[in-house]
């Protein structure tokens, strides 16, 4: 071999050696995470001279450019023509310059995050397209890390199908059920570490296309409604070939259309092995004109043909309804109207009943943590005389009766609860200290002065304190109760229950309702044996 063919035979397999894992391309995508590396593409073996002036740069924006060295970061690498990252990060984004002599390379680098949700990155996925029964071939290399993979990993779909300790290769004729996302995940060890890195390939099984006839998709014919004055897109879609055409019709010959345009290019894609495409068109601010004329879409090869037809209509205006329509949302609107109508007189007029409904299903308890020893304090006129003995009996023995032992309250009465001997005007403060509500029987003759000081000590906790609530019972008839102070106007409710003899007897009565809604709430169960129906005055 002469001399010359020597030197060309060397400088090709340099050439061929450099070129085989150089990256040419100046704008590169990278996945944070992995092992990268950008190599500067020479085919001059007179760079060989010039090693010692080999810089890497990193663009640092307005501040210039930084050369770079292995101490700029414990994950770069140099070597001469090659810049390694061990791994790369997304600091690491940016412009990247090599330069030896007059010669100079520039690359912008792109690091994209690793997705959390799969195996691979959707950026660095290349896409290909097989036929079926052809031959299907998938090759897990990498020549540039060759010696350091300690294991090569192939997953589909992100499951793993090989393994192997170096490389991996799959050749087969290509079937339906081998369409999918095909990734080689190589496993590095450098310096006691591990790495991976991880190429993705979308394999789509497409049909023989060589006898396709093209079809269509939809209807023959196409009813779009409109709104005129503004704009609207025709989208015509069709299985066909990659070489057959797909085109709209749309001429008029007196007045040709100015503003229906056509999409020069046409959107392909492949569905169940098989290539579709798609053109669309696009008419301008619709008018009159538009209306009831046909769009033709057709689809051609040199053997078949395919039309179908799209026709204009204009929407029904918004005030156009129907009168069977509007009838009936009339009347659909009459009735939701009278049902809420009479759900909020029905509330009205039975909120007491709902309310203690509410307490008894959600079980609450308003007395477990006040600290207080009372449900009420029950003040009435003291001593059964003539004048207030049916007033003494229902204060003493029927609200008992009926709070206590069907209703489960504790109440607090003076004259049964306290032993005597004590100081009275301090007895009755502390009670009505220890009592959630207090109860007072009007009557006639009720301010009297034992029970003044009950009155005004409650009116205390009342409107001074906030600590009880205080509840009227109009025992006999009065034609008002300007005998109580005015401070009883200043409550927040001081509606009067009035009892009536012959019609509060029964214990699902008004007034046994309005008054345990009254009355705290709490969790009560009546007490055992009680099956009296009525609460039964004694006798005077």
């Amino acid at each position: 071999m002469h001399c010359g063919e020597l030197f060309m035979t060397l400088l090709f397999l340099v050439v061929k050696s450099n070129s085989e894992t150089c990256i040419s391309r100046s704008n590169i995508n990278a996945v944070e995470g992995e092992p990268f590396y950008l190599k500067h593409c020479s085919s001059s073996l007179a760079h060989e001279n010039e090693k010692t002036f080999i810089r890497w740069y990193k663009s640092t924006g307005s501040h210039g450019n930084a050369e770079l060295s292995p101490s700029s970061s414990p994950r770069i690498a140099l070597h001469d023509y090659i810049l390694e990252f061990w791994p790369l990060e997304l600091e690491d984004q940016g412009s990247y310059f090599f330069q030896m002599g007059n010669d100079t390379q520039e690359w912008t680098l792109t690091v994209t995050r690793r997705s959390k949700h799969s195996c691979f990155n959707e950026k660095q996925v290349t896409s290909k397209h097989v036929e079926v029964k052809k031959a299907f071939r998938i090759s897990c290399e990498n020549g540039y890390y060759q010696k350091l993979i300690k294991k090569t990993s192939l997953y589909k779909n992100c499951e793993n199908i090989l393994n192997n300790s170096n490389s991996l290769l799959i050749q087969k004729k290509a079937e339906f059920k081998d369409q999918g996302f095909y990734s080689c995940v190589f496993s590095l060890q450098r310096n006691g570490k591990f790495y991976n890195i991880t190429k993705t390939y979308n394999i789509t099984i497409v049909e023989d296309q060589r006898n396709l006839v093209p079809v269509l998709l939809g209807s023959k014919i196409n009813y779009v409604e409109v709104e005129l004055g503004k704009d609207v897109q025709l989208n015509c879609s069709a299985l066909m070939n990659e070489k057959d055409t797909i085109y709209w019709n749309f001429w008029k010959e007196k007045e040709p259309f100015t503003n229906v345009h056509e999409e020069k290019k046409k959107t392909t894609w492949i569905s169940e092995g098989k290539p579709h495409a798609s053109k669309l068109l696009r008419i301008e601010k619709v008018n009159e004109r538009n209306l009831n004329f046909l769009y033709n879409c057709t689809v051609v090869n040199q053997e078949n043909t395919d039309t179908k037809s799209f026709i204009l209509l204009r929407k029904a205006s918004k005030d156009d309804i129907p009168g069977h329509i509007f009838t009936g949302g009339m009347i659909v609107a009459i009735l939701i109207s009278l049902v809420v109508v009479c759900l909020v007189i029905v509330g009205i007029i039975y909120r007491v009943d709902l309310a203690l409904f509410y307490r008894h299903l959600m079980g609450r308890d308003e007395t477990l943590t006040d600290g207080k020893t009372y449900d009420a304090f029950v003040s009435y006129l003291k001593g059964g005389s003539l004048e207030n003995g049916d007033e003494y009996t229902f204060a003493v023995e029927t609200l008992p009766r009926v709070l206590e032992k069907h209703f489960g309250y504790k109440l607090c009465i003076f004259e049964r609860d306290v032993v005597p001997g004590g100081a009275v005007v301090d007895e009755i403060h502390s009670l009505i200290e220890q009592s959630r509500r207090l109860i007072i029987v009007l009557s006639k003759s009720y301010m009297s002065n034992e029970v003044r000081y009950e009155l005004e000590s409650g009116l205390h906790e009342a409107l001074v304190e906030r600590k009880i609530k205080i509840i009227l019972i109009e025992f006999t008839p009065a034609s008002d109760f300007t005998f109580l102070p005015q401070s009883v106007k200043l409550l927040k409710s001081h509606r009067v229950l009035k009892w009536k003899a012959d019609e509060s007897l029964s214990y699902n009565s008004r007034f046994w309702k309005n008054l345990l809604y009254l009355m705290p709430a709490k969790a009560t169960k009546p007490g055992q044996g009680e099956a009296e129906a009525y609460p039964v005055l004694s006798a005077c």
